[in-house]
């Protein structure tokens, strides 16, 4: 099978009955250079155990297997099983599941499927689900890596620095658990059926601990979701509307923290934020009893 000529994969799919479902946002890679850089770029090895979160027709799957000691692919869309059965009949270091991510055990899949293996992920992400799928993968904290494919305007949100135009909740979400590297660009061309926008392959270097320090992470979170709930907004009048606590106690925590009185969420680190949560967290107490 040539995964790269659009005539073979437009036969196979043919033969399955297959036709694309806007829905599910699916876009088949169709030049040989993506796979192999992806695979070449994240530095995957036979000490790996690769989760795959949407194979397709199997293309970066083939890649990965020739690299990975292990590879399990997750399927949400049943119509492809048939489809990857037939692509992927030689792989010998492959387990093919159908299910949805965002309900899938993972923890039973590594701890089953790459069992002694270094974890790692690896997707094409339909963009209408990209930033739920890493999510589950982020909070899981079962992946050394992640490696995907994404929007290319998403990838330069994920990896913006604070004060930038791109600097989000998300921005601060993905470099709270990992440290994000934009690897390539790759052209809307370069499938099938082209999609509107280009795209770009973004690895996620996971922290293995706590590098900032923050002991309440549903706090931090819910400090930095309101702080960009509208964008523009002061600091402290995104914190009221999030917090039990009055004005006064947050201007004085704000003020004790370094920053002035009008000071923006989108022009703070993720240092600045751990620094405000502890001392919010500190007051809190007050209102647990």
């Amino acid at each position: 099978m040539n995964f790269f000529s659009i005539k073979e994969v437009r036969e196979l799919l043919d033969r399955h009955g297959f036709s694309f479902r806007k829905s599910l946002g699916q876009n088949f890679i169709t030049k040989q250079w993506i796979p192999e850089q992806i695979v070449s770029a994240s530095g995957i090895n036979r000490d790996h155990g690769v989760l795959e979160i949407g194979p397709g027709i199997g293309t970066l799957t083939k890649s990965l297997c020739d690299s990975a000691g292990k590879v399990t692919c997750l399927e949400v869309d049943d119509r492809l099983l048939p489809v990857l059965n037939e692509t992927l009949a030689g792989a010998d270091n492959l387990i093919i599941r159908q299910g949805d991510v965002l309900k899938a055990d993972l923890s039973e899949i590594v701890r089953d499927d790459l069992k002694g293996l270094t974890p790692v992920a690896c997707a094409n992400l339909p963009y209408y689900i990209t930033t739920p799928v890493l999510e589950r993968l982020f909070e899981s904290r079962l992946f050394k890596q992640i490696t995907v494919m994404v929007q290319k305007e998403v990838a330069r949100r994920i990896c913006a620095s604070a004060g930038s135009p791109d600097y989000g909740a998300f921005t601060v979400f993905s470099q709270f658990y990992s440290r994000p590297e934009i690897l390539f660009d790759v052209p809307a061309s370069c499938f099938l059926p082209q999609p509107k926008v280009d795209s770009s392959v973004v690895i996620f270097h996971m922290h293995s601990d706590n590098p900032y320090g923050i002991e309440d992470e549903d706090l931090f979170f819910r400090i930095v979701r309101s702080s960009f709930a509208q964008r523009r907004k002061t600091l402290i009048n995104g914190l009221i509307s999030a917090l039990p606590m009055k004005k006064d106690e947050l201007l004085s925590i704000i003020l004790s923290c370094g920053f002035r009185p009008d000071v923006r969420g989108e022009t703070l680190s993720i240092e600045s934020f751990a620094k405000i949560t502890a001392k919010i967290a500190e007051n809190l107490v007050n209102y647990e009893h």
